[in-house]
């Protein structure tokens, strides 16, 4: 072998090394930047309802009862539907079907608290986060307090999703009728479907 081959070969087998490095290092950032979060920020469209206009009785909005700059109570769009959430959960109440979910152990909430099946919070299409709400099955009239931080359940039947633990101490198996009761502004603890 040649010196001049001895040398090709060496430039080859140097260059190939970064270019196998290099390429690893550009699919890793390509693979991470995949990621995909809800999209949050403003819509063009204005807000359909705000908690005001559902109720006749509702107190007016100060800047202590939500912290609208945060980016999980601003609307949001979720798979082509647009999401509005509200500015005051004073006095708020609801009923309708709950659900819960527990298999997303160590995902991060839209309030970017680890979620843990085990605590007592639950997620929200529109109620400001993170709020402290009452959750009552109407079938068996067990309820239990829990922390909405979290956006969900993109469902349009359901209202609200419960940690697996939540769900547990009002007996919810599957699906339940359920009532929500707002019981504070916005909590101010960060007490996840984690922590």
């Amino acid at each position: 072998m040649t010196e001049q081959s001895r040398q090709t070969l060496h430039a080859i087998k140097h260059y190939s090394r970064r270019g196998f490095f290099g390429l690893s290092m550009l699919t890793i950032f390509f693979l991470s930047s995949c990621a995909s979060k809800p999209v949050y920020g403003p819509t063009s469209e204005p807000s359909p309802l705000t908690y005001q206009q559902e109720t006749s009785n509702s107190t007016p909005v100060t800047a202590a009862d939500v912290t609208t700059s945060k980016p999980y109570n601003k609307p949001y769009k979720v798979r082509g539907k647009n999401y509005y959430p509200i500015t005051s959960s004073s006095q708020y109440t609801e009923q309708g079907t709950a659900s819960w979910y527990g298999q997303e152990s160590g995902n991060i909430t839209s309030t970017g608290a680890r979620f843990r099946p085990q605590g007592l919070t639950a997620a929200h299409k529109t109620l400001p986060l993170p709020s402290k709400v009452r959750v009552t099955n109407l079938s068996n009239g067990r309820s239990i307090v829990v922390i909405v931080n979290d956006r969900g359940p993109f469902k349009d039947d359901r209202l609200i999703d419960l940690s697996q633990g939540a769900a547990k101490k009002i007996g919810l198996k599957g699906l339940a009728k359920v009532k929500i009761e707002t019981l504070e502004g916005p909590s101010t603890s960060n007490n996840s479907r984690a922590s």
